[in-house]
């Protein structure tokens, strides 16, 4: 189920965003991250960028750990996110057209894969920064 609301039993069932204020500070860095670099680079350079913030700003992260990927419980591989920020939310840094279906597939993957919940997928592409938050 792809929802950003959960409900939030210690106030009376109202929904509230999934890590709403870790998502919302990577956003803003990743504002801040295109203003000032440029769009249209390398994807590291976006995530080597944000990594600097996230330091600045005495952020837990970790960068390239790696995830078994198991069929019938045999390890058939491994899947390495960008980035894990707030040890809550993977950070998918891209310079891609247009954020697609095949991006939001791969995320949906990536959070069953880490066991994670909250995934952002960046796009750098352009002047103005493209966006998408997926929950599992």
């Amino acid at each position: 189920m792809n929802t950003d609301l959960i409900p939030d039993l210690r106030k009376g069932g109202e929904s509230k965003l999934v890590f709403k204020a870790e998502t919302e500070r990577i956003i803003g860095f990743s504002f801040e991250v295109l203003n000032e670099v440029g769009p249209a680079l390398n994807e590291k350079i976006y995530e080597n960028s944000l990594i600097v913030l996230f330091k600045q700003h005495a952020i837990a992260f970790d960068q390239q750990r790696r995830f078994p990927v198991l069929f019938r419980s045999v390890e058939v591989g491994t899947f390495v996110p960008d980035l894990i920020a707030f040890n809550a939310v993977i950070v998918d840094a891209k310079v891609i057209d247009r954020i697609t279906d095949r991006e939001r597939g791969q995320m949906l993957n990536y959070l069953r894969i880490t066991k994670l919940k909250v995934g952002l997928i960046l796009n750098f592409k352009n002047a103005r920064l493209e966006w998408e938050r997926i929950v599992l």
